[in-house]
């Protein structure tokens, strides 16, 4: 699996739920020995400022840099028992959605401390980065940390939350074609920029959807989630070209069509304020030239 679908399957896998638990009788003191059993955990564990801490991770976990040099237990889906045993942890941090149940009770069974981490809002992002800190000793860090993420994430809701709406389609995957509805942190993203989701009350968090839905929709911005071009053309392997064809579509009229790094809004992390300022800025431009274009209408008597 390439880093980018593993960014993909982090925002489909990621979103059941908001939690942070271990078991009882967690030893006293903080963790000096960590093991990530996914990506955007590790990330975490750098930002609330206990990478040195940080004995093992999964496959593709390469942010920060120094991350990359970490050894490896596994990926973010098959953890290897005896990897884990030879880094000696004193505390996982597992991702229900990603790692197998089964294998995070075997991990409980077997005596080590594991607390599971499952961002379903924003503000769980924070509240996760609190928590490292307060497992790992690094208290300090990890609340200017989560402070910095949630003055952000206030900044953007300030400027942009109370704006004149724009309707949004967000695709996650064109192929199959996957978005994420309002229950999604994504979708979360969307309204704090005053979005409106065009796909807000389906029931699932990531549901696949047809081309003739989004169509139906008629969404005025349209945003994809980057992802690795194989061998075809850049032109043709652009996540947007089905869209292009299709100039009825408001998103094509009011050029509303935006492309967007996969690790900056799909992958629950800090990165993710940047993400969002660049949905909130794409948004933007199309609420503008909607203004614009209306201010041009002849007025009716």
């Amino acid at each position: 699996m390439s880093i980018v679908l593993l960014a993909g399957a982090c925002v489909l896998a990621s979103c059941d739920g908001g939690s942070a638990r271990g078991p009882a009788g967690s030893p006293e003191g903080p963790a000096v020995r960590i093991v990530t059993l996914a990506p955007h955990l590790a990330e975490l564990v750098y930002v609330a400022g206990a990478g040195r801490q940080l004995v093992g991770a999964v496959e593709y976990s390469d942010y920060p840099a120094a991350a990359r040099q970490v050894p490896r237990v596994g990926d973010a889906f098959r953890v290897d028992l005896e990897a884990i045993a030879a880094v000696r942890p004193d505390l996982i941090l597992g991702w229900p959605s990603g790692n197998s149940q089964a294998v995070l009770d075997r991990l409980r069974r077997l005596g080590y401390r594991v607390v599971d981490l499952e961002p379903h809002t924003l503000e769980d992002i924070g509240g996760h980065i609190r928590l490292i800190g307060a497992v790992a000793g690094t208290e300090e860090m990890a609340d200017r940390a989560a402070g910095d993420w949630d003055g952000g994430l206030a900044a953007l809701r300030g400027r942009y939350g109370k704006l004149a709406p724009v309707s949004v389609f967000y695709q996650i995957a064109p192929q199959p074609l996957v978005t994420a509805t309002g229950s999604h942190f994504i979708g979360e993203a969307i309204r704090l920029c005053g979005g409106i989701n065009v796909f807000e009350h389906l029931a699932a968090l990531t549901p696949v959807i047809s081309q003739e839905a989004v169509i139906a929709a008629a969404p005025e911005v349209i945003v994809a989630a980057d992802f690795e071009p194989g061998p075809a053309s850049a032109a043709d392997a652009s996540p947007l070209q089905m869209w292009r064809s299709w100039p009825g579509l408001p998103a094509n009229s009011l050029d509303g069509l935006f492309v967007i790094d996969p690790y900056l809004l799909n992958v629950p992390g800090p990165r993710m304020v940047r993400g969002i300022a660049e949905l909130c800025a794409d948004i933007d431009v199309v609420r503008r030239k909607r203004g614009e274009r209306s201010s041009l209408l002849p007025v009716q008597h």
